[in-house]
């Protein structure tokens, strides 16, 4: 390929064919050609350069300030109000929580779940005994989960009190 001051001779060949093919089948005045030649010849000329495409930051349905509330979490994708965020984000946009939180440039300890229901949850659990020691948990203090166990099962066929 041979560069005269900075123009491709081949791609001034390939963009003439292509205008004159242009000008063959459409009419055209006079005043517009040097138009279209450069237009045809920068098209052609940018075919072998990655195009720069501007990514545009996300914009949230809301500041991620108020998108946290006592009692649900607004999504900042869709503006949903949501008590639970994890299986939301899964199910309609395809996003784990640490995805999710690298999107929108949040703290690594962003809750996922509304304030007041996971307080509700946690009492329950507590109220359920869990968390706790199976000590604890049974009411009892000192005595070891083996002297609290079940006896054997009966065979089949054995009867009960025949010696």
């Amino acid at each position: 390929m041979k560069k005269i001051s900075g123009v491709d001779e081949s791609l001034v060949a390939i963009a003439a064919n292509i205008v004159a093919a242009h000008i063959g089948n459409n009419k055209t005045e006079a005043q517009q050609l040097p138009g279209i030649i450069k237009s045809v010849y920068d098209a052609l000329n940018g075919l072998g350069q990655a195009a720069v495409i501007k990514e545009e930051a996300p914009k949230p349905a809301v500041s991620v300030r108020s998108s946290v509330k006592p009692d649900y979490i607004i999504c900042l994708e869709d503006g949903k109000k949501l008590k639970i965020l994890k299986r939301h984000l899964m199910t309609s946009y395809g996003l784990t929580p640490d995805e999710y939180r690298e999107k929108w440039n949040l703290p690594a300890d962003y809750p996922m779940v509304a304030p007041n229901y996971a307080a509700f949850r946690k009492a329950l659990a507590h109220q359920n005994g869990l968390g706790q020691k199976t000590a604890r948990r049974n009411g009892k203090s000192g005595k070891t989960a083996t002297s609290t166990a079940k006896p054997a099962r009966r065979k089949a066929g054995e009867r009960v009190g025949v010696a």
